[in-house]
């Protein structure tokens, strides 16, 4: 709500946890962007980050699952990107990394990460190597620019990785697109996954809530699945329920909790 935790949501997760039910982060967010909100909501369980790319345990800030880019599409995928030339930035080592191009989009791109690293070439594959390797790629430009690279990366790469590319909803970037490349191998419905395996539980005791595109595989994995009132029809279509809460007015994950039979 604003970008601040709703005090009705903050009440909720504190109440669930009093009463011994794990409450976690799944995001599209790196660790780095996400550490403050789950200290702020005293999140103790692994948070899944960059779409279940990277998952943390935040008590000790140890990383417990990676699945980084496939580092035989690097150069392909930098070629492509070099080509086309939207602007890009590269997740890795829990830094986003940017270029002079990508300057301007970072108001936009500090909600994934607050760690910032500007580098001369960001499309430079040999500098993303060791424990540096890229964990996740954004690119932004034009609607052709960004359906162009995402065509040829499906087309490439199509067991390696996958790409989603979206409209930007913001005043300031009408007319841009975004997307996002990860591992082919995970999502939010993976990060599930993970989580029933933690726990020793199936996913289908899981309640989750969201509201965007990257939220629909976490959806069809969990057994009751809350979708935001201002959710994509797509989104809401791949949960079970709908909730009246919006991002506007907060309490999407009270309402939830309620309605799921958890308070």
């Amino acid at each position: 709500m604003g970008g601040r935790i709703a005090v009705r949501d903050s009440r909720a997760i504190r109440e669930l946890v009093r009463r011994g039910v794990a409450v976690t982060l799944c995001t599209g967010r790196m660790y780095s962007g996400t550490r403050a909100i789950a200290g702020e909501l005293s999140v103790r369980e692994p948070v899944a980050c960059i779409d279940g790319s990277h998952i943390v345990d935040p008590q000790n800030h140890r990383e417990l699952s990676s699945v980084p880019l496939a580092a035989e599409a690097l150069s392909g995928l930098f070629e492509t990107l070099s080509a086309v030339r939207p602007s890009t930035f590269v997740f890795a080592g829990d830094r986003l990394y940017h270029d002079a191009a990508g300057i301007r989009y970072l108001p936009y791109l500090t909600t994934w990460s607050e760690e910032l690293v500007e580098v001369e070439s960001v499309l430079d594959d040999q500098r993303f190597t060791g424990e540096h390797k890229p964990a996740a790629l954004v690119a932004i430009g034009k609607q052709e620019q960004i359906l162009s690279v995402q065509s040829a990366v499906l087309e490439l790469f199509p067991h390696l990785l996958q790409a989603v590319s979206f409209p930007i909803h913001r005043p300031d970037f009408a007319g841009y697109w975004g997307m996002v490349v990860r591992a082919a191998a995970v999502d939010k419905g993976t990060a599930l996954d993970w989580l029933a395996s933690h726990y020793g539980i199936t996913v289908d005791q899981i309640v989750a809530v969201g509201d965007w595109l990257n939220d629909v595989p976490m959806f069809r994995r969990a057994g009751r699945s809350f979708a935001m009132a201002q959710a994509p029809d797509v989104v809401k279509e791949a949960a079970t329920d709908v909730l009246v809460a919006d991002a506007r007015s907060g309490g999407g994950i009270a309402e939830a909790a309620e309605r799921a039979g958890l308070l």
